[in-house]
């Protein structure tokens, strides 16, 4: 099979699909690493800003079929980029019944969203947003992922503010959380959490927040792009709270770990390559390690793609190849977020998911393909 497609100066060039798709299944066996995938949600096309519930909470029973724990309302469903805090709950709760009995292996994102960064006068505002929502997922039975604030950084003034806010919110949680530190390339907005720009500093912030509330933290995701300082940090965690690596760039090797531990995962990318990395995960449970980085590896190029500059704006991608796979009927995102990004980067992913040998149905990709190249004119 063969389609057109425009090079970096738009000539079109023949390219040839070759890989055999990865057959999408369950495992059928627990995996050893915790993984979670951050889903993103399917528009309502025919509403403004609205969500298409049904396509959204299928994709979540496609993830959790194959072994994934849910990251609800998170950055990939566009949390702080399209998706309300009223709406982010209604996902939640949705998303929660679904399951049925699945529910526990959904964990919800729980911020302050809600709380716009100049209304925010002090710390108290930001911890009564925090405990807001916090209250609202409990209500629901749901498990939490404490996000980072982007009202914090506006009004802490030293990193004890942080363990102040921090402490006071895990107080009232009724199960561990995983803890969400999202780097500034992800979100600019946060740039400077923890109240230092130093890593170092910001790590020993992080780590004194961790231990003064252990009992109340399961693990942190840390998403960085930084494969040395994660595994920094996980070295210094205590024995109980997991490192969850949220490194799409380099998540292959932080996830198979080294002598001195692994992390588990918490990634937006699961959501993409989800077949690769389900089957991945099987094999390393069977000790299987080359044949995971043999999966794998071939995604990470992908993941990179998706994930360059400017960072926010991945999420485009992820839908892209959701819609690529069938997964949804059409490529509208919340916010028009489909124009994020160039054409180009979109031949990119598409070479690049064929590949990996993630176009499930390489006729309809093509298909589709030629649809998105058709609005461009190419």
């Amino acid at each position: 099979m063969r389609i057109l497609l425009p090079n970096s100066t738009g000539r079109m060039e023949p390219f040839v699909l070759k890989s055999e798709p990865l057959t999408v299944r369950a495992p059928k066996v627990k995996w050893n690493r915790i993984a979670f995938a951050a889903a993103h949600v399917v528009a309502d096309p025919f509403s403004d800003g609205g969500i298409d519930w049904k396509g959204t909470l299928a994709y979540r029973a496609h993830l959790l079929k194959l072994g994934f724990n849910i990251a609800e309302a998170m950055d990939t469903s566009q949390r702080g980029m399209g998706l309300s805090w009223p709406n982010a709950l209604e996902l939640i709760q949705r998303s929660l019944k679904a399951a049925g009995p699945h529910a526990e292996r959904i964990y919800s994102g729980c911020g302050t969203d809600q709380l716009a960064p100049a209304d925010a006068k002090d710390l108290d505002d930001v911890a009564r947003a925090y405990l807001e929502q916090l209250h609202a997922i409990q209500r629901l039975g749901g498990r939490v992922i404490l996000m980072a604030s982007r009202a914090l950084v506006r009004v802490a003034k030293t990193p004890d503010d942080y363990l102040k806010v921090y402490s006071r919110v895990l107080a009232e949680a009724q199960h561990p959380v995983v803890l969400h530190w999202l780097g500034d390339m992800f979100d600019p907005a946060l740039k400077g959490y923890w109240g230092s720009d130093s890593f170092t500093m910001r790590m020993e912030t992080c780590l004194a927040m961790i231990k003064a509330n252990i009992s109340k933290v399961d693990g942190i995701k840390i998403s960085l792009l930084d494969a040395e300082k994660e595994v920094a940090m996980r070295r210094a965690l205590p024995a109980s709270v997991k490192m969850y690596t949220g490194d799409d760039f380099n998540y292959a090797e932080l996830i198979a770990g080294d002598g001195q531990g692994h992390s588990h995962a918490l990634l937006g990318i699961f959501d993409a390559i989800a077949p690769a990395a389900s089957q991945a995960l099987t094999h390393l449970t069977a000790g299987k390690v080359e044949k995971f980085h043999a999966l794998l590896e071939p995604t990470v190029p992908l993941s990179r793609l998706i994930f360059r500059a400017p960072t926010q704006n991945y999420k485009t991608g992820i839908v892209f190849l959701a819609w690529l796979n069938g997964y949804q009927d059409h490529f509208i995102m919340i916010n028009g977020a489909q124009a994020l990004r160039p054409l180009g980067y979109f031949v990119e992913c598409f070479k690049l998911a064929e590949k990996a040998r993630l176009l499930r149905k390489p006729d309809l990709a093509v298909k589709r393909m030629k649809q998105l190249l058709a609005i461009y004119g190419a």
